[in-house]
């Protein structure tokens, strides 16, 4: 059997995106994404959030089309895999960091939170009863 490399997270950003262009051409977006879960306290019988915090990078037209709507507080599905990489700091150390590169992010939520001054306001679909509450965005989405 093969190995599996998925992630699949659901939670909002820590921060604003940020957005750069590589050498080649590419735009690149990373942000933190906090994801929590309750767990209750056996001493205290209280509920407790934890929550973790990941680090995902989205490339191309995705990092594009929604460098806009990537801020702090936003809600959003993340699609991914995990990817470790190396480099080394000023002092020669070599260091390590393990993030989600995203494959397909979707905008949960609705409104235009966190949305910047002057960027466009995204439309929020109207969906019948029984229908998904979150519209997906891919690249076939994009009109350009």
């Amino acid at each position: 059997m093969g190995s599996i490399n998925k992630v699949i997270l659901v939670g909002h950003l820590g921060r604003d995106a940020e957005s750069a262009t590589t050498a080649s051409g590419v735009t690149v977006a990373r942000f933190s994404l906090a994801t929590s879960t309750r767990v209750k306290n056996n001493q205290s019988g209280t509920w407790d959030d934890r929550t973790e915090w990941h680090r995902v990078v989205l490339f191309g037209r995705q990092a594009e089309s929604l460098r806009d709507y990537l801020r702090k507080g936003t809600m959003i599905g993340v699609d991914g895999r995990l990817q470790t990489r190396s480099w080394e700091d000023k002092d020669g150390q070599k260091r390590y960091t393990t993030e989600v590169v995203a494959d397909r992010i979707e905008l949960l939520g609705g409104g235009d939170r966190g949305a910047r001054a002057g960027a466009p306001k995204r439309e929020e679909p109207s969906y019948e009863e029984g229908e998904p509450t979150a519209a997906p965005v891919g690249d076939d989405d994009i009109p350009f």
